[in-house]
């Protein structure tokens, strides 16, 4: 089961809202996927969906607010995975025009300011009704990504309103028809869990998330010290690369006794860090002071005629 088929169980068992919160949720769920039909002058309403846990809060909800003949057909999916289609009908009467009215689905959006969503409460029902009927989430195993899809570009412009009036980044985007409004932070997706009454899925979606930030903390941690640990290796074979070449040219023994207790001890010690090194001196010496000694060899190879194409080949 998909962590959105999780969030959409949660959510979808909600109970004891007011009733103005329940149609908000109900219109929120009627326009990403009601539809009405005609019947000579009477209108039904026809909700499809593949959740059984939807199907029984769209009628729930339609039982709870309005006295309107319903029934439940349930149908097999034609597709691959051949999942139970749940078609949730109410019969046309004249009742229905009125519980379309009531729901604010017979009249155009306009500018979004609809009475039904004038309170909090009630948009974060509309929202819950939208993502239950057209939205998804991606556990943050992978990317942070939480959507919302419809055809109508003017419902889904409402949906993004609604989301930045809680403080929401919700961006839009038009894909093949179809516009989708999204998230891509994982804290705003934490708060739209939260908002809809995910709480459930809100902590094992923090959860993850914890265990996925920390697993990249400690990658990068271990790629930063494996990238510092290269390097000390490459710089240590070409400091005894240069010493090496100084000595086949009999040129450490005329070297100050500094630069030959330096030369040694890199020598003796190839493994060792220039911290260490520096610790081994006879007489005290700071880190940067050693290293300074060491590339004094390394331009003294140079000089020599060591040449740098030799050098670049060791690293």
């Amino acid at each position: 089961m998909s962590f959105s088929t999780d969030v959409k169980n949660e959510v979808a068992r909600i109970e004891g809202e007011p009733q103005n919160c329940e149609k908000a949720e109900l219109f929120g769920l009627l326009r990403i996927s009601g539809s009405v039909s005609l019947r000579g002058k009477n209108l039904g309403i026809h909700f499809t969906t593949e959740n059984a846990a939807l199907a029984r809060r769209v009628l729930q909800l339609l039982k709870n607010n309005f006295e309107l003949q319903t029934e439940v057909l349930i149908t097999r999916s034609r597709r691959l995975k051949k999942n139970n289609r749940y078609q949730v009908q109410v019969i046309p009467s004249d009742q229905v025009r009125n519980a379309l009215q009531d729901l604010q689905l017979l009249a155009p959006l306009g500018n979004g300011k609809l009475p039904l969503l004038k309170e909090i409460a009630a948009r974060k029902a509309f929202l819950r009704g939208v993502f239950l009927a057209g939205g998804s989430v991606n556990k943050p195993i992978s990317d942070y990504h939480l959507e919302m899809v419809s055809d109508n570009e003017e419902l889904i412009r409402l949906v993004q309103k609604t989301m930045q009036r809680f403080s929401l980044n919700a961006k839009v985007v038009d894909r093949k028809g179809s516009y989708i409004v999204y998230l891509k932070e994982g804290n705003a997706i934490t708060n739209f869990l939260s908002i809809i009454g995910a709480h459930n899925a809100l902590l094992e979606f923090e959860n993850v998330r914890v265990v996925k930030d920390m697993r990249n903390k400690v990658n990068r941690i271990v790629n930063c010290e494996t990238a510092n640990l290269n390097k000390v290796v490459k710089t240590a074979l070409q400091q005894i690369a240069c010493i090496r070449y100084l000595e086949t040219k009999n040129l450490l023994v005329v070297l100050p006794e500094k630069l030959r207790e330096a030369a040694r001890l890199r020598l003796d010690h190839e493994d060792l860090p220039v911290g260490e090194l520096a610790a081994l001196c006879e007489e005290p010496v700071s880190k940067s002071g050693f290293n300074h000694r060491l590339k004094k060899l390394e331009k003294l190879a140079e000089d020599m005629g060591m040449g740098k194409s030799e050098i670049k080949e060791i690293n």
